[in-house]
């Protein structure tokens, strides 16, 4: 069932007035592939645009708070805890991002962590794009989710 359509077929915000409270965590990651002499900037903090991974935290702290300014259905949410961490490997020439969002709700923070992760990677593309247009930002998803009605989801189970 497509929750954001009314009877109609008519796009709705969801009516969450009747959901219970409870403690909601969402897990989205994510990873951005380049040229390991990117990588290399990007490690040794050389980029002339400053602290890459740094400022790609604060973005993506950011993006979540804003999700519902961004995505028109979702609700706006009273988080609680936004954590990102990013991730080097070295072999791979890749960075990973993994965000964690948690509130105390009514409804889910999926989306808060997805965008966290996105809007986390994006800035990570913008900060180096002038020494690499060819990044590849892949394998954005939840990983797990937990709280709520239909309660927990760990990706892979």
């Amino acid at each position: 069932m497509l929750t954001h359509f009314d009877a109609a077929g008519q796009a709705h915000m969801v009516d969450i007035a009747d959901k219970g409270i409870t403690r909601r965590i969402a897990i989205a990651g994510g990873s951005i592939r380049m040229l390991p002499a990117t990588l290399a900037k990007i490690r040794e903090g050389s980029a002339a645009k400053g602290d890459v991974l740094g400022i790609a935290r604060i973005a993506a702290i950011q993006g979540a708070k804003r999700t519902a300014d961004l995505i028109p259905l979702c609700h706006p949410i009273a988080l609680t805890r936004v954590t990102v961490d990013f991730t080097v490997d070295e072999a791979g020439a890749t960075v990973h991002c993994r965000a964690q969002a948690e509130c105390d709700g009514r409804t889910g923070v999926e989306m808060e962590a997805l965008t966290a992760v996105q809007v986390g990677l994006l800035t990570i593309y913008d900060m180096v794009k002038a020494i690499d247009r060819g990044m590849v930002i892949t394998d954005v998803r939840l990983l797990e989710k937990h709280g709520g009605k239909s309660g927990s989801f760990v990706a892979g189970q």
